[in-house]
């Protein structure tokens, strides 16, 4: 009977929320309703449950289908979203050569955020005097130490050459499937390869170019609609992560490790300050543009993943800031990928510059600090070939510098509060790479940018 009545209490939160978009109230507001909704409904439970109470877990598997379903459609629609997009670019621009221009300054753009972000990982973990040597190891801790032990074996057994060519499309359907953790960018490879065989279709044979062009155009207004269609459910399914998230949390975990939850989330606030920076020496409005962007970094926020928020990033970068279909996509397909500024950049340095004293390593050495950041810096490059985020940056990083990996296990209990945080800046990195990439190439649409656009998909006609 209770949890009949918690399902109930969040039919009716729902129900609210759809109230709202019958009512063509904007994305961004509905989406910080119904964060707020999820924080209260969660806490609630906490509340008058209990922590790990049967109750709690047995509402939040229903609640789930909701939360779970939506990053499900949102994978669902990231390859041919990418696909048509890349090609549709292409074509519509008929220069296959600024390509290389595109994902050059993108790659650029985030390694070199990333160095910055390891930078500031060293300096907050030394400001809050982090270290390993006080963290008690639980059960929980030494498991997982030993499970990341096990797995720097997968690790050692990838060259940077394998990671390189783990890229290249070998079975283009197979990575449309996401069969492999580089699929994004075997698809964005493969699409700009169809891009540039379709312009020269188009040069040889213009009639057959142009059933081509007309055949890309229509399926980029479907797989658009497709896209509007699944992004107005963005609320529910805020909601349903966020009553997941703080309903499930463990308060007294947070507790004991709360000098680490507080460095990284001041080390993520200067990341996104060093992003907003750099978007204004590029002339963007910094203010508008974090106004523009919170609905997308709210729910990769929630949803804890930088691949299920690319159709939203991408949506946001081409009708909001005016960046272009081919820079959205590349920024945003890269970004989910590699030189992501918190799961590769932050996260690594402050796991290192902690366990740096348990091996007689002084934190605050120039060249131990110099290594770190370049370590870093290619080894959020290279994650992109092991998949796993978080997880496999300080497996590489931690082994580059001879350092007991199974001590990143130390921080497990705490692992999806932090991760929250860290994959909203990941995204955030790819918005400012995609956001600088077009104002440097003079792609930028400054008109939509400018323009007063914060619409909910909810009006499209679907």
């Amino acid at each position: 009977m209770l949890q009949i009545m918690n399902m109930a209490i969040f039919a009716l939160l729902i129900a609210l929320l759809y109230r709202q978009q019958k009512a063509e109230h904007t994305l961004s507001k509905r989406v910080f309703t119904s964060l707020g909704l999820g924080v209260l409904f969660g806490g609630a439970l906490q509340l008058v449950y209990g922590g790990g109470n049967a109750v709690i877990s047995d509402t939040l598997e229903y609640v789930n289908i909701v939360g779970a379903g939506y990053v499900s459609l949102l994978k669902m629609i990231i390859m041919p979203l990418i696909m048509v997009s890349i090609i549709g670019a292409i074509i519509k621009v008929k220069d296959s050569g600024s390509l290389g221009k595109i994902s050059g300054l993108s790659i650029g753009i985030l390694l070199a955020t990333t160095a910055v972000s390891a930078l500031i990982g060293i300096m907050v973990s030394n400001l809050f005097g982090l270290s390993a040597e006080g963290i008690v190891q639980g059960a929980r801790e030494i498991a997982r130490g030993e499970a990341l032990e096990t797995s720097l074996h997968t690790v050692h057994a990838l060259s940077f050459a394998d990671m390189i060519t783990s890229f290249f499309p070998g079975n283009p359907f197979a990575d449309l499937a996401g069969s492999r953790p580089t699929s994004t960018i075997a698809v964005v490879i493969f699409s700009a390869f169809v891009g540039v065989a379709g312009l020269t279709v188009i040069r040889t044979q213009p009639e057959l170019g142009e059933s081509f062009e007309k055949f890309v155009n229509v399926s980029q207004e479907v797989v658009r609609t497709l896209v509007r269609m699944v992004l107005s459910l963005t609320p529910y399914g805020v909601l349903a992560l966020m009553t997941k998230v703080v309903a499930g949390s463990n308060y007294d975990d947070i507790l004991s490790l709360i000098s680490f939850v507080m460095a990284s989330y001041v080390g993520l606030g200067l990341i996104l300050l060093m992003h907003l920076v750099l978007v204004s020496l590029v002339g963007v409005n910094p203010v508008k543009y974090l106004k523009k962007i919170l609905p997308v970094l709210t729910f990769a926020f929630t949803s804890r993943s930088s691949a299920g928020t690319i159709p939203l990033n991408v949506d946001t970068q081409v009708q909001k800031l005016g960046n272009g279909d081919a820079v959205a996509n590349f920024s945003a397909s890269f970004g989910a990928t590699m030189g992501q500024n918190g799961c590769a950049g932050l996260y690594p340095a402050m796991l290192a510059v902690m366990i740096a004293p348990t091996i007689g390593i002084n934190p605050l050495d120039p060249s131990f600090m110099l290594t770190l950041i370049a370590v870093v810096t290619v080894s959020s490059f290279g994650i992109a070939g092991v998949g796993g985020g978080a997880t496999f940056a300080a497996l590489i990083v931690l082994s580059a510098l001879d350092m007991p990996v199974a001590l990143a296990g130390l921080l497990i209990s705490i692992e999806p509060l932090i991760d929250m945080g860290r994959t909203a800046i990941n995204v955030s990195g790819s918005m400012t790479a995609g956001t600088i990439t077009s104002r440097l190439l003079g792609q930028a649409d400054e008109t939509l940018f400018n323009a007063d656009n914060d619409v909910t998909p909810s009006t499209a006609k679907i």
